[in-house]
């Protein structure tokens, strides 16, 4: 499934779902298939997302310098889901702080 996510005075972001489903339980968001994300709760959000993004960085730093690959396979499966979190949210968390500054709300849908 594609998820829309549009804000009037920025570009529209698409996501597939996996996507959008790790990123709104980042940020304890239930997910429907239309919804809209107030003015007040882009800030949490946005601190969530920037600190899920942040701990996916220190993991995979730590990843490369470790010596250890049977410690380290051990914790690939929960780290799947963050698996270039950064880049994958980029689109996502501009249009958080872009609706933030614009002091408009986001909504989305199918």
């Amino acid at each position: 499934m594609l998820y829309k996510f549009q804000c009037k005075k920025s570009a529209d972001v698409l996501m597939l779902e996996d996507l959008t489903q790790v990123i709104f339980e980042i940020i304890h968001k239930p997910l429907e298939p239309r919804g809209i994300f107030l003015v007040e709760q882009l800030p949490l959000a946005i601190q969530s997302l920037e600190d899920a993004i942040e701990a996916d960085l220190e993991f995979k730093k730590q990843a490369s310098n470790s010596n250890s690959d049977h410690s380290k396979e051990d914790e690939k499966p929960s780290s799947i889901k963050q698996h270039r979190l950064g880049q994958r949210a980029f689109p996502f968390l501009k249009l958080l702080k872009e609706a933030l500054i614009n002091e408009e709300p986001i909504t989305w849908g199918v």
